[in-house]
């Protein structure tokens, strides 16, 4: 049995010990407190930085925190830029939520002076799509983007492209054949993801010489809806603020959707490179690729590596590759789609493009580079629906200096200028009736 004198010291201790937690919580609300304050202070002073420099600019009425989000709509972004072009000439100020604020340029001149300069890629979009491209030549600054530019630039050669045309078409017939048996079962058919297993099978055959058939390989088809997940998850994950960080995007379900796909790419990536280099050490194929005048693509990167390591690191050579595995087919895909719905919603100008190519080939005949210049009703058309429905619908440059616009406006350094693409190409002060999917200049050919 305890004596009174032990329970009273047992009772004092416990009241110290609740004192000292009591203590510590005191001291952590307040440390949170102050955190929280700071934040705010932080948030504040950010806020009224971009509002400053961004003054000149009007801009749609935005929210405080959520800026523009609830206006620029999954199905709706597109649609409003269009509105936001005809009320505010040649730039606007756009609110992805409190302190992200860029401005959308969409005149010629303002393009321009940025395209003038030399500012880096806005580095935030550009740490979200390395953990799926690396840091290629799509997100490379300055130097190292020269470097590697000029040692690409020969896979670019006419030469060689000249020899991808008979490759091209043979690629396409495999896409019509399978349309063919497609629609003797049914009138409707979704064309995308046909054209996307098309322009992979293009570039892997053209830029990576690989000897497969893609449109037939299951493993393909998982890559293709891969890179069209993740381009979609990089635009979800650019609008919302708390996608932002890289520990907390891993633990929701899309961020690990996001990994799964990114893995998916870097397998099929992997794995080209790996069946190129097993071709290149058989037996006399190594001494036969160096005797070529042009090499292709994924070869000038794999002698690069070879002769000088240093300059081309494993990691830079993956990036390489991802970089024009992704590029090479999904933008290609995109324009090509877009291009076929055009002349599908006018089928008269189809139709004159259909004569005009017809009376080139003849019945049966496949296409040559010499045609390519000998069709310019078509070309035309071609140049026009990638005019109204750009691929690449904008860029961004963040400034590393101020800047100034033909009519005196300015920005300070650090400003993200959006130069939007897809804005111009709809700007009815540089294009009378932008919405006409034909103008005048080309149905009067």
């Amino acid at each position: 049995m305890q004596s009174p004198c032990t329970m009273s010291e047992s009772v004092l201790s416990l009241f110290r010990l609740l004192g000292s937690i009591s203590g510590i919580l005191q001291v952590t609300s307040l440390f949170i407190l102050v955190l929280l304050l700071l934040k705010v202070a932080q948030f504040y002073l950010q806020r009224q930085r971009l509002l400053k420099a961004v003054q000149h600019f009007p801009s749609p009425p935005s929210h405080w925190l959520y800026g523009h989000s609830r206006e620029i709509k999954k199905d709706q972004g597109l649609q409003l830029t269009l509105k936001w072009v005809e009320k505010f000439p040649s730039a606007y100020s756009r609110w992805l939520w409190g302190t992200k604020c860029q401005l959308s340029i969409h005149d010629p001149e303002y393009i321009k002076v940025v395209l003038g300069r030399t500012d880096p890629k806005v580095q935030e979009s550009s740490r979200f799509m390395a953990q799926w491209l690396g840091y290629g030549l799509l997100l490379k600054n300055g130097q190292a983007w020269m470097e590697h530019r000029r040692m690409l630039n020969p896979a670019f050669h006419s030469n060689i492209l000249k020899n991808y045309v008979e490759t091209m078409a043979d690629s396409m017939q495999v896409m019509l054949d399978k349309w063919e048996e497609l629609i003797s079962h049914s009138p409707h058919l979704e064309i995308f993801g046909h054209i996307s297993l098309m322009s992979l099978d293009t570039i892997m055959k053209c830029a990576f010489s690989y000897q497969g058939n893609v449109q037939t390989d299951k493993n393909s088809q998982y890559y293709t809806k891969a890179i069209e997940n993740l381009a979609t998850m990089l635009v979800t994950r650019i609008r919302n603020i708390f996608y932002q960080n890289n520990i907390i995007y891993r633990l929701t379900p899309e961020g690990r959707r996001n990994l799964r796909a990114c893995q998916l790419a870097h397998e099929h990536t992997d794995r080209v490179i790996r069946l190129r280099k097993a071709q290149l050490q058989k037996e006399g194929e190594l001494e036969k690729v160096r005797q070529k005048r042009h090499l292709d693509f994924l070869d000038i990167l794999l002698f690069a590596r070879m002769e000088n390591g240093s300059s081309l690191s494993d990691k830079d050579l993956r990036a390489e590759v991802d970089t024009f595995m992704f590029a090479g087919h999904d933008t290609t895909a995109s324009g090509i789609s877009w291009i076929l719905y055009a002349l599908a919603s006018h089928p008269e100008h189809q139709q004159r493009c259909r004569e005009e190519i017809q009376s080139l080939l003849g019945d049966g005949a496949s296409i040559t580079w010499d045609h390519l210049d000998q069709m310019p009703y078509t070309t035309m058309c071609i140049k026009e629906a990638l005019r109204l429905y750009p691929p690449v619908p904008g860029i961004g440059r963040e400034l590393s200096k101020p800047i100034t616009f033909p009519d005196g406006r300015s920005l300070p350094k650090g400003i993200i200028v959006l130069l939007n693409f897809y804005a111009l190409h709809h700007n009815p002060l540089v294009w009378p009736n932008p919405e006409k999917l034909y103008r005048e200049a080309v149905c009067h050919v």
